[in-house]
């Protein structure tokens, strides 16, 4: 594991569906250890920053790389995929069906060729509130929250630097939301994360992010502190928008 946390350099992303362009020219930085929200209505493109990033649609255009000290892995290589791990919005689509929670959670350890998978999985199962009574379950014997921390827990078993996060509380119920943004703020504390995280929830990502960053088909609108975006201080009609829409962030 690394001492120091990673950051997150993209140039010009361009992501391209045919003739349809999803990102045009997108360019932001993510300082080590920092978090940095991206907000947007629904087809902004922010989910499909994120894919592009871990090489889950294909780049027309742009360059990603990390940020920090020493040699850092290339972009789609087994050791980035190390580093840089993704947490999916629907826990109940992204964790194996016929799968024990324990074979989720050993089987990124067999892939990297990781030991001591035992000692890893009870140590992660516990850091994400679970416990090792919940190795041996399947799936549909979790709780959505459950499911959510296993599947923070599978991204969490490498030991990676760099967390994508995709609307990783959307699915949930508000108070279960709750548990699972306080879980990850205090791992991104403990462990020294770096956190880019897609949410349509102006009030998540205020609570879990530093920095925001406005999208609008597929650009950036602007960029401003999380702390100016809470009370207001925005600088682009777009972003007032969707203030407007968010039910209960603007107070009167």
């Amino acid at each position: 594991m690394r001492d120091t946390a990673l950051g997150l350099e993209v140039r010009q992303l361009q992501v391209r569906f045919g003739e349809f362009t999803a990102l045009h020219d997108m360019s932001f930085s993510l300082a080590p250890g920092e978090s940095l929200g991206l907000v947007g209505e629904s087809g902004s493109g922010k989910s499909t920053v994120l894919r592009a990033i871990c090489g889950l649609v294909p780049r027309a255009a742009g360059e990603v790389r990390l940020l920090g000290d020493g040699e850092l892995p290339a972009p789609g290589s087994k050791a980035f995929r190390r580093q840089v791990q993704m947490v999916f919005q629907d826990p109940y689509g992204s964790l194996h069906p016929r799968q024990t929670v324990d074979r989720m959670l050993a089987e990124p350890l067999l892939i990297h060729g990781i030991g001591e998978a035992e000692a890893r999985i009870t140590a992660v199962l516990e850091a994400v509130g679970l416990g090792s009574s919940y190795r041996f379950r399947y799936a549909h014997q979790l709780s959505g929250g459950q499911r959510q921390r296993v599947a923070i827990a599978r991204a969490l078993i490498l030991e990676p630097q760099l967390l994508l996060l995709d609307e990783p509380t959307s699915a949930l119920d508000a108070s279960v939301q709750a548990e699972v943004l306080n879980l990850l703020e205090a791992l991104r504390r403990e462990r020294g994360l770096s956190f880019l995280m897609v949410s349509h929830d102006l009030a998540v990502v205020t609570h879990l992010c530093e920095r925001v960053m406005v999208m609008q088909r597929g650009r950036e609108v602007e960029t401003l502190a999380a702390v100016d975006l809470a009370q207001g201080r925005v600088g682009q009609d777009y972003t007032r928008s969707l203030m407007r829409a968010a039910e209960g962030f603007v107070r009167s």
